[in-house]
């Protein structure tokens, strides 16, 4: 990686830090949905730029005088060679991969501008927040830079009271999807580089002294007892606070210290949340000087043994992997209408479980998932091969995975954070992804830690997983691919695995790829009925698992991916889909919807 971007990691992760309960989280604000916001989406102007010279002079040097400026000419001698008023425009959120046939492939950076008509009131502060950028954002105001964040699929934001003026004022942000080999993910993945202002951006307007955030869930092994904390930002610190659950009438009064940080406990008797009965409830959030509603569902998740106990009570997760690709319209999902079709599906599968591949995915599908009773596996993009022992790498991934944990932590719906997907063994990596699950802990000791491991063979027909860090999880993930990638489908049925953890499994990934519509034989790869096969002689390997408590079969729907070129079949897609990306259900479908519609049955 270029030594500005090492550089600029570091900056953004000094300005972001703040004293938080934590130790060490992003000054990020929570709960946007529930915040008075002004909506900067829809049309931004862009500038692409290749070779960054928005950015660098021609001695590849940062320079004053780039596109961040805006700059108009002042004469009609005047020389600027950029001009947003007159440049094309692209949707926010959005990727531009999908909007523009010519950047379809374009790796690089693009110059976004928004034009912002601002009043600002008296007594409030005024955050720009943006969803997520993809991968790396400079963001300027009026040709001021306000900061920088690394990661594709976090959310950021940054303050801007004294800065925005009345009347009109300028956002550009210049975003670069660029991969990295120091970067999380690195340079290899299966899924499509989305590039852009790929979610949601807003105006958040809050008060002097505000709720910057806060944790309000069960405490661990109870499901009586509510605990917490809330955290105030601005100069009003010390604080009396009240927690409302209004539907209950309990109103709970606590005072924050002098670091605006206060802890509460309190008893109270609930309907908790599953996916049978998904209940939320109103809550409310009061200081003196601010307010803020959220809907919040209580339920317990823990282990015993080989069990994973939602609300004390055994569960078998049937579950399907997700990419965050849009359904029908395809590129990078990001609304609730997305959201809404593919968990549709996942309920037509006679799913309760959705794995979020390979990285966080966007509010509006775990808000949903909350409503619909859907439990969540949450993950960052530490992912295949990343460099163990590279200190930028491991902060940008911390980094990150707090972002996710600060987000969505009153969610019901994420019952297990990951740590890693695929990742090959070494003592570097044990010790990186060991830090990882300690951060996890500290931030949020009520949910499970878990990861998606892989096994090894210790004889022809016997599989092993005996991978160290499974020590260190809660509950044990697995990807295969037997049939697939690991001999043909009937090997499935043959195969026996076997663990060293007495934990729960979850067989995290497994499948065969399969163009919708192309028919043949059991042996002809990418039929339907090769896929078929996989999935049928799959389910004679999971009932051969003693451990077992879950399966999330590789993947609900097919997915962009620049590894999978095959001209006619592929044409850069990802066939693994029970779907098409058209919508249309594979063969394979009907085998998984009947496994757990039998699965439903036997745990009623």
């Amino acid at each position: 990686m270029k030594s500005r971007h090492f550089k600029i990691l570091l900056f953004s992760i000094m300005i972001s830090f703040s004293a938080y309960p934590q130790g060490s989280a992003p000054m990020l604000i929570t709960n946007i949905p529930g915040r008075e916001t002004i909506n900067l989406n829809g049309g931004w102007q862009i500038i692409i730029d290749p070779y960054e010279n928005g950015f660098y002079n021609y001695r590849y040097q940062e320079h004053d005088g780039g596109f961040f400026r805006n700059a108009k000419p002042q004469s009609k001698s005047d020389l600027i060679e950029y001009d947003f008023d007159a440049a094309p425009t692209l949707s926010v959120p959005g990727d531009w991969n999908t909007q523009r046939e010519d950047l379809f492939f374009y790796e690089g950076t693009i110059w976004y501008k928004k034009s912002i008509d601002y009043s600002p009131k008296p007594n409030q502060r005024v955050f720009v927040y943006f969803g997520a950028a993809n991968y790396h954002a400079i963001v300027y105001v009026n040709g001021k830079k306000i900061g920088e964040h690394t990661g594709g699929f976090t959310p950021f934001n940054f303050e801007l009271s004294d800065i925005l003026t009345e009347g009109d004022n300028f956002i550009i942000v210049k975003v670069d999807n660029q991969r990295y080999r120091e970067g999380v993910p690195t340079v290899n993945t299966d899924w499509w580089n989305y590039g852009g202002l790929t979610r949601p951006v807003h105006l958040v307007e809050v008060p002097q002294t505000f709720i910057q955030d806060y944790f309000i869930q069960l405490e661990k092994g109870s499901q009586k007892t509510i605990g917490g904390w809330v955290q105030l930002n601005g100069g009003q610190q010390a604080q009396t606070v009240k927690v409302h659950i209004p539907e209950t009438g309990i109103s709970h009064t606590l005072r924050t210290d002098s670091s605006g940080y206060g802890e509460f406990s309190f008893s109270a008797d609930l309907t908790l949340w599953s996916p049978e009965n998904p209940k939320l409830y109103d809550v409310v959030v009061e200081s003196e000087t601010d307010g803020i509603d959220d809907r919040i569902g209580f339920r317990t998740i823990e282990t015993r043994g080989a069990d994973i106990l939602l609300n004390g009570k055994s569960i078998f997760l049937r579950g399907i992997c997700l990419h965050e690709e849009a359904p029908i319209r395809t590129g990078r999902a990001f609304s609730r209408e997305d959201a809404a079709i593919a968990l549709g599906w996942a309920k037509e599968l006679n799913c309760n479980f959705l794995r979020l591949a390979h990285y966080p995915h966007n509010e509006a599908i775990v808000r949903l998932a909350d409503e619909l009773g859907f439990l969540l596996w949450s993950e960052i993009p530490v992912y295949w091969t990343i460099l163990w022992e590279n200190t930028e790498t491991f902060d940008n991934a911390a980094q990150q995975l707090r972002e996710n944990i600060i987000r969505d932590k009153n969610r019901a719906s994420i019952i297990m954070w990951s740590m890693a997907n695929e990742t090959p063994l070494s003592n570097a990596r044990l010790t990186f992804l060991k830090k990882l699950t300690t951060i996890t802990r500290q931030m949020d000791p009520t949910r499970l830690v878990t990861a998606a491991l892989e096994g090894h063979y210790i004889d022809d027909n016997t599989q092993m997983i005996d991978d160290p860090f499974g020590e260190f999880i809660d509950v044990i993930g697995r990807n295969e691919y037997l049939g697939w990638y690991d001999g043909l489908p009937e090997k499935a049925s043959i195969v026996t695995l076997k663990t060293i953890y007495d934990k729960p499994l979850i067989i995290s990934e497994f499948g065969a790829g399969a163009l919708y519509n192309f028919h043949g034989d059991a042996l002809t790869r990418w039929t339907e009925e090769y896929q078929e096969s996989v999935y049928k002689n799959q389910l004679e390997f999971l009932k051969k698992i003693p451990t077992l408590r879950g399966t999330a079969p590789w993947i609900l729907t097919d997915f962009r991916s620049p590894r999978r070129p095959l001209a006619g079949i592929q044409d850069w897609w990802n066939r693994k889909g029970l779907i098409s990306d058209r919508g249309e259900k594979k063969k394979a479908f009907y085998v998984m919807q009947k496994y757990y519609q039998e699965i439903k049955s036997q745990h009623k």
